[in-house]
C-alpha cells in the first residue's frame, strides 16, 4: 500500500549529472552501498568510536541543512525541524514522526518505522541498529531552538529498536549540560 507524498523536487545538472534538491547537491545510490560503507567502518574502528564520529557529522549535517532549507522556503524555528523529519522521511531514510515536542526546551521524542538499517540487517539483529542517527535530531532542534534565540543544548540517544524486537524505534532527545570551553 503506497502513502502519498509529495513529490521532492530533483534536478539533474545536464553538463555535470550534478542532482539538486531545494538548492542542496545531492548523491543518488543504493541503500547498500551506504549501509555496506558504514558496517565496514564499525568493523574497522569499533561501534562506540563510529557513533561518535557519526554523532558530531550528523549534528553539523542536520544544523546545515536546516540553516538552507530555513532560508529556501521561508520556515523559522521548530518548522525547520518538522520539515526536516518530512524530507528525512521521503528520501527514504525511514518513516520518523514526532510523538512529543517540547518547544520550549527543545526536548523531543520521534518514532522511526522502516529505518533504512533494521530493512538491511532485519528485525532478528538483536541489537540497535539505528544509532547513525542520534545526532542529526540535536543538530536540527539546536538549530531551531537559536533560531528562536534558545540556546537549547541537546542530546539524542536510540532507546528502543526494531532491531531488537520492538514494534518501532525510538529517539528521546534530551537537554544536556553546555560543556564548558577551556
Amino acid at each position: 500500500m503506497s502513502t502519498h507524498n509529495p513529490k521532492v523536487p530533483i534536478r539533474v545538472e545536464p553538463d555535470t549529472g550534478v542532482w539538486t534538491t531545494d538548492g542542496l547537491p545531492m548523491i543518488y545510490l543504493p541503500r547498500h552501498f551506504y549501509i555496506n560503507h558504514q558496517s565496514a567502518l564499525e568493523t574497522a574502528i569499533g561501534r562506540e568510536t563510529l557513533h561518535d564520529v557519526l554523532y558530531e557529522a550528523g549534528h553539523k549535517s542536520a544544523w546545515q541543512w536546516c540553516e538552507k532549507e530555513s532560508q529556501t522556503h521561508g520556515l523559522s524555528g521548530t518548522d525547520v525541524f518538522r520539515h526536516y523529519m518530512t524530507r528525512l522521511s521521503q528520501r527514504g531514510w525511514g518513516r520518523f514522526s514526532i510523538l512529543s515536542l517540547d518547544e520550549t526546551t527543545g526536548e523531543a521524542d520521534i518514532r522511526l518505522e522502516d529505518s533504512i538499517y533494521v530493512l538491511h540487517h532485519g528485525k532478528e539483529a538483536g541489537r540497535k541498529l539505528c544509532y547513525p542517527f542520534d545526532g542529526w535530531f540535536p543538530g536540527a532542534l539546536e538549530w531551531a531552538g537559536r533560531d528562536r534565540k534558545a540556546p537549547w543544548a541537546l542530546t539524542s540517544q536510540e532507546t528502543r529498536c526494531v532491531g531488537e524486537g520492538h514494534p518501532y524505534c525510538l529517539f528521546e532527545v534530551r537537554q544536556r549540560a553546555l560543556r564548558s570551553l577551556p
